[in-house]
Parts: structure tokens; sequence; C-alpha cells
């Protein structure tokens, strides 16, 4: 639309939305997509400004538009509809949708031919009208993750929304949303509703609030919270773990950010770290503190929501501090004092998954599993077995059921406390890792047999009952834990037989006497696993005909070594090196592709130097059978880049026999003699991985 704006004196829109306090996880969508939407509205019609933000506490959202013009003026356009030779239909419905009537539309030829028109007027469209008809559509249709309603009203908001604040000019637009009318008031304090205060503009607002001390814009109260901290860990000579996530949800806590520096009685420290350290961060949004060798106090850090004048808050954060430190010692004290093998037949009744038997059943799988692994890391089997029969116990102890996030953790504690090897009680404790795509992977060799063998029996089990994931969904996670498996071998660099034990892995079901539906499941574990491979691949930002190459070869009992040659090619693909290798890969094989093609006799593999008359063949085989004793060696120890190098050192044999040597021979036994040479050459290079996927760069 042809429009042009005409230049007038620029005004503010200032709208604030005061509600009860609504969650952390939602006030940033709100306080984002809001401003989002009323920017796509401006820009439409193209209506200047000159700055936008958007503020937010527990119970105010602020969105403020400054410099806007006042109106704009569109010009008339002439709207081309349908072709004059189109159905009455088409005709009807051009009129309708622009809700005009047939006497307004005229005829007009192109070079398309003849077309219905429609000349739009020329206007002048206000902003506050704008504002009037799109704020309150936007308002009711926002999407919440969760909302709610109340009373008797219609509304849906996060949380109860108390008042509607909308100026524009100084002036209030006005429109309703749901049971409220919009207004130049707001409350000033979220507990005495009867405190109202009427403003005009953005600035008087946002100095009447920091008058009363609140700290509107989030990042100003962030780096407030974050100055007040270190103040007190400079005072105390003490550190606290860099936690984002913690800092960003208790800033969205508050308004009135206030340190309060809070201490319990020291024998809790007896407690694991853990314990102390979930009690505090994630049940109370506290602070722990750290002597500076990662040693936890007794102290931590309370961001109250007021000043604590009779320090009655840090009495009552102290006194939840102590009941739930209470509850854990005593938990603590009674699951250690109870022996850890003896509780493995308590196992018996708890369920793991309907038609996977009980964690007993699980156990016992994994036992065998870790058996089976620790031969191949070369570790001592009868403790990989005694971790795996022990590893699940903590999941029937009271402190896990108090604390379900320390499962794995509390079992490595409790194997600790009662006399089992660190190599165990670490395994015990570091079982579930990697959590998460970016968490640790645990480099230990018996933590990695035990999280092997439980995430291979998960997924032998829900596969072999057909629980797989679909395309959107994975209730049960299966994808994190395979992207587990791969991590795990991948950067450990461990190669382990993963096609036996898979295999394996499900007989041990059969002989539980568990039955699976799915006749595939071989197949579709391998299948999956290698999906998942190339998600790895692909988070490392590997080019695209790399993950691809290199997918298709891949040995599931090779797993780290795929990932090692494709790392090293995706290294050097856009460099020299890599372009080397590929040009003289490419060149043989376009032409053994092209022949073959012809060819009735397919190529058997044989090439006779017998035949060679030229030294550019000898010179070739030579090079090519240099490189096949690369791939034929076995070792531990296998350095990639130096066999790309290898590979790209070809290229002058390559080159040379095509520059001096007629493929396509008069004789039929040479020509095929060639091809078979050409064929050696590729079939030498695909040792490394499938390069008929890789790109050159012509392609």
């Amino acid at each position: 639309m042809d429009r042009n704006t005409k230049k007038l004196k620029m005004s503010e829109l200032f709208l604030e939305l005061f509600s009860e306090e609504i969650p952390v996880s939602l006030q940033k969508n709100i306080r984002e997509n809001l401003v989002i939407e009323l920017k796509k509205v401006f820009e439409d019609k193209s209506i200047k400004f000159k700055k936008y933000f958007s503020l937010s506490t527990p119970n105010r959202l602020v969105v403020v538009f400054q410099n806007l013009d006042k109106e704009v003026k569109i010009k008339s356009e002439e709207i081309k509809g349908p072709s004059t030779s189109s159905p009455t239909e088409a005709l009807e419905g051009f009129l309708k949708s622009q809700k005009i009537t047939k006497k307004q539309v005229f005829k007009k030829k192109n070079d398309k031919g003849e077309f219905y028109f429609y000349k739009t007027k020329e206007i002048k469209l206000k902003t506050s009208d704008l504002i009037k008809e799109n704020l309150p559509k936007i308002l009711i249709g926002f999407k919440w993750k969760k909302s709610m309603k109340w009373g008797s009203y219609d509304l849906n908001w996060a949380r109860p929304l108390k008042s509607v604040l909308c100026l524009f000019d100084k002036k209030v637009i006005n429109f309703s949303i749901g049971h409220l009318r919009s207004s130049n008031f707001t409350f000033l304090d979220k507990d005495f509703e009867e405190r109202k205060k009427t403003f005009t503009d953005f600035n008087t607002y946002q100095k009447s609030l920091e008058q009363s001390g609140t700290i509107l814009d989030q990042d100003k109260r962030k780096d407030f919270i974050k100055k007040e901290i270190e103040k007190v860990l400079k005072k105390k000579n003490l550190i606290i773990e860099d936690n984002e996530k913690l800092l960003e949800e208790v800033n969205n806590l508050v308004d009135q950010p206030y340190i309060i520096e809070c201490s319990f009685d020291k024998k809790f420290l007896s407690i694991p770290k853990e314990i102390l350290v979930l009690t505090m961060q994630s049940h109370q949004k506290y602070f722990p503190l750290f002597t500076k060798k990662q040693e936890i106090t007794n102290e931590f850090i309370v961001i109250a929501n007021k000043k604590d004048n009779k320090g009655l808050i840090k009495i009552g954060n102290e006194r939840v501090v102590k009941a739930r430190l209470d509850d854990a010692e005593f938990f603590w004290n009674k699951d250690k004092s109870q022996n850890l093998v003896k509780k493995v037949s308590s196992l018996k009744n708890m369920n793991f998954f309907k038609g996977l038997g009980t964690y007993f059943d699980k156990v016992q799988r994994m036992r065998k599993l870790a058996a089976i692994i620790s031969d191949e890391l070369l570790i001592s089997k009868e403790k990989v077995e005694l971790s795996a029969t022990i590893c699940k116990t903590d999941l029937i102890s009271e402190i896990v059921g108090e604390f379900p996030e320390l499962q794995g953790i509390m079992g490595g504690h409790l194997s600790h406390v009662q006399g089992f090897d660190k190599e165990i009680s670490d395994a015990v404790k570091e079982q579930y890792l990697p959590i998460g795509p970016h968490s640790n992977v645990s480099k230990k060799p018996y933590s990695i047999t035990l999280s092997l063998s439980d995430r291979i029996d998960t997924l032998i089990g829900f596969f072999g009952i057909n629980e797989k994931p679909s395309s959107s969904k994975d209730p049960y996670a299966l994808r994190r834990i395979a992207h587990g498996i791969i991590r795990i071998l991948i950067e450990n660099k461990k190669d382990i037989k993963i096609n036996d034990i898979v295999s394996y892995s499900s007989n041990i079901y059969l002989d539980q006497g568990f039955q699976f539906s799915n006749n595939e499941l071989i197949k579709d574990i391998s299948n999956f696993l290698k999906d998942r491979f190339k998600y790895y691949l692909k988070e490392k930002n590997f080019r695209h005909d790399i993950i691809d190459a290199s997918a298709k070869i891949l040995d599931l009992n090779k797993i780290s070594t795929n990932f090692e040659k494709a790392k090293s090619l995706n290294k050097v693909i856009d460099k020299p090196i890599g372009l080397d290798i590929v040009t003289s890969y490419k060149r043989a094989f376009n032409i053994i592709n092209s022949e073959t093609k012809k060819a009735v006799d397919q190529l058997t593999n044989t090439t006779d130097p017998g035949i060679f008359n030229n030294e550019y063949e000898k010179a070739l085989f030579k090079k090519t059978n240099e490189l096949k004793q690369i791939f034929s060696v076995v070792t531990n120890k296998q350095d990639f880049d130096q066999t790309l190098n290898s590979l790209a050192s070809a290229k002058k044999e390559v080159f040379d026999f095509f520059d001096n040597v007629k493929v396509n021979d008069d004789s039929e036994i040479i020509k095929k003699n060639r091809l078979e040479l050409l064929s050696f050459f590729c079939k030498t290079f695909e040792n490394f991985i499938d390069f008929q996927l890789i790109k050159d760069a012509n392609e």
C-alpha cells in the first residue's frame, strides 16, 4: 500500500497491566510478545516511532512506544480484482472482501488482459483509533501457556487482572477487555488496593514508583541484585555458584529487592551438600554461600521483596530452612543405616514399566549387560555387577522420596558411607549422566558401564513393546536416552560392540519371560541410534553432506571412530587438502559411474597389474596400495588428520593418470582393467567415508 506519513508532533503510548503476581515462567513471554504484536500493528500502517520497550515486575507489565506519529495520511490506490472474463462469483467475492458495491469498480486493461479495479479514497488514520481497535484484540487473544478465569468474569489471564492503564498523548484510550475498562490510574501498592494514583505519562509514573523503592526495569533490577550479592560475598570472602537461572527467577519474583544474610545450624553440614543446595536453591530460591574451595557453608542469601526493618523476614526464612533440613537429616540418618544389598529385594515391589517388570528385574538385566561391557573396558566384572545390583535401591529410600531430583546422587552417597569402593559409589552417583544435551558426561569406566547398561536396557524394553517415539511425541524421553549413549561413546572416545550388546539385551528380556511385540526390534534400535548420531553431528555444525556420508557407513560398533573421521574431514573439507581429496575421488568415480552404466559386464574388483602398459597406471596402482595399507593397519590411536593428508597426496597420481591415459582404450580388456583400477582407487577412499555423498566445489 502506497503510504505517505505526514509530519506531525510525536506522541507516547503508555500501557500498564496490573494483576496479581504472574509466575516467572509466564512474565518473559508476555513481556516480549506483547510489544512485538503492537510493533507489527504500527509498522503495518507505516506509523513511525523512535523507541519502544517493555518492563515487568511480578504485578506490573508496562509497554511504552515513544515518539509515535499522531496520524498518518494514506494515499488513494488502485486495487486489482478478478479478470473481467472470470465467473460472476469471483467478482462478488472481490466486492465482499473490499466491502464495496459493483458501482465502485471499473474495468482497466494491462499487459495480462482486462481486470476489475477499485480505487480507494485518501484517508487520515489516527494512531489513537488504531490502538483502540487493535490493542483489545491483542490482549484478549494473547496465547498464554497457562491461564485462568476468576469470579464470574469471562476474561482469560495468567493471574487475575486488576486494572488497565492506557494513555496516548497523555489521554486515555477508551476500550474494554472483559469486565475491565481502560483508565489513567493504577494501584501503587499490591497489598493496599485503595492506594490509587492517576498518571499522564510514563516518566511521572516511573518516578513515582522509584520513590517507593520499586525498580520497574527488570534489567536494572537484576544488576542491582547482582551488585548487592557481590557486596556480601566480598565482605565475607565467600562465593556463590554461577546460577543464571536462579538469578533470573528471583529477579522476576521481586520489585523492591532487599538482600538478607541468613544462616542455619552448622550441624546440618554433615548432610550431603546436594541436599543443602537443592533445599535452598530449588525449593526456597536462596543463594547458598561457598568457600573459595567450593565447600558449602551454613550461610545463605535471601532476596526479599521489601526491607526487613524488624528482622522478621530473616527469622522466618531461617525457620523454613531449619524445618526442611530437620526432615532431611532425619531421612538421611535413617537411610544410611539400612544395608543397600539387603534392600535390593524390596525393588520387587516397585514397577519399572508395564510389560517390562519391576526394578528388581531391571537391575538383574543391568548386571548382565554391565558384565559384558566391563570385558570391553577391561575393568572388574565383580565391581560392575555389584554397582548394578545396588544402583536403584535409593529409589525406595526416604531421602529420595523427599528429594526425588537426587536419585542416583543419594545412592552414591549412601553406598559411600556404607563402605563400598569408590569406583562403585561413583558409578551409582553418576549413572544418570548425562542428564541433558549439555550436561557433563562421566569419564570414569565404571560409571560409563553402568550408564550404558541402564540406557540400553531401557531402549530395548520400550522399543520391544512398541512404546517408540513418534515424530511429535517422546513421552519417555527415549531420544534423550539414546543421545546420551552417543555422547558417552564419542566424548570418551570408546568403541564398544553395541550391536552385540543390543542383541544380548533383547535376549535377557526373553530369558526373564517377557514377550516383545516388535518383530523389527534390532533394526529399529539400530536406525534410532543412527538417527541420534546424525543429530549429534548436526549439533556440532558438521556439513550436511559429511553427516549423510558418515551416517550411511556408520557401524554402531565404531561410533566414536566414525565421529572422529567425520570431525577430521569437516575441519579440512573447504581447505586445499579437502578439495584435493574430493576432486581426486570425484574424477575417478564419475568415469566409473558413466562407463559402468553402459557396460554389460560389471566390475569384479580385480585389477591385473600385469597388463598395465604405461607408468601412470603403475603409479596410481602403487599409490592406491599404499593408501589401502593405511586402512588395513589396526591401531588404537588412529591419526585421521594424517590419513586425510595421505588421501590428498594421491592427487598427483590421479591427475597424471587422467592427463596421460585413455580409459576408453580400443582393447576391451585394457579398458576394463583401467576401470577396475579406478574402482579399486575409489573403494580404498571409501574406507574412510562414503565420498559419493560428499559434494565437490562445483556441486
